[in-house]
């Protein structure tokens, strides 16, 4: 079975490549450099340092396997060739909250990349599964636990 492809951005492209340079070339070496002092110490049957150590070096691993998984489905979305007449994976879109009447703008991104604290929603997530290929005037409606929820599209970049 073929892994999923990973939609990213340009940009969440280099965040990621960044990650795994920094892992790769810093982290291992910090954590490698825990385990060594650690052992230095003595007995590791008792040694809360080296088990710490060694539970981080888990971790970054774990990380480096996962990034080299995303990076190697990528699927990376080409800013300039989006059109801005259709939202896409890469728009930016501002849209009217219709029940409170409130301007909000969304980054539409792959999951990898999502941030909704910080307007970037997935185009897994329902908002941005609902505003997927639509147009500038088109009203969309969200199903969400507090009760369904409507948007209209304003402006599409």
């Amino acid at each position: 079975m073929a892994d999923k492809k990973t939609v990213l951005t340009s940009e969440g492209l280099e965040k990621l490549e960044k990650e795994l340079q920094h892992l790769k070339v810093v982290r291992r070496k910090e954590v490698a450099s825990k385990i060594k002092d650690a052992r230095g110490q003595g007995d590791l049957s008792e040694n809360a340092e080296y088990d710490a150590a060694k539970d981080e070096q888990a971790e970054i691993e774990n990380r480096i396997v996962l990034i080299e998984k995303i990076l190697r489905n990528a699927e990376v979305i080409d800013e300039d060739d989006l059109d801005a007449d259709s939202v896409s994976v890469g728009s930016k879109v501002l849209v009217l909250d219709m029940e409170f009447n409130e301007e909000v703008e969304y980054f539409i991104v792959g999951s990898t990349e999502s941030d909704p604290m910080g307007g970037r929603i997935s185009n897994e997530s329902p908002l941005g599964t609902a505003l997927l290929s639509k147009k500038c005037g088109d009203t969309v409606t969200v199903d969400a636990p507090q009760g369904s929820i409507q948007y209209k599209i304003l402006q599409i970049a």
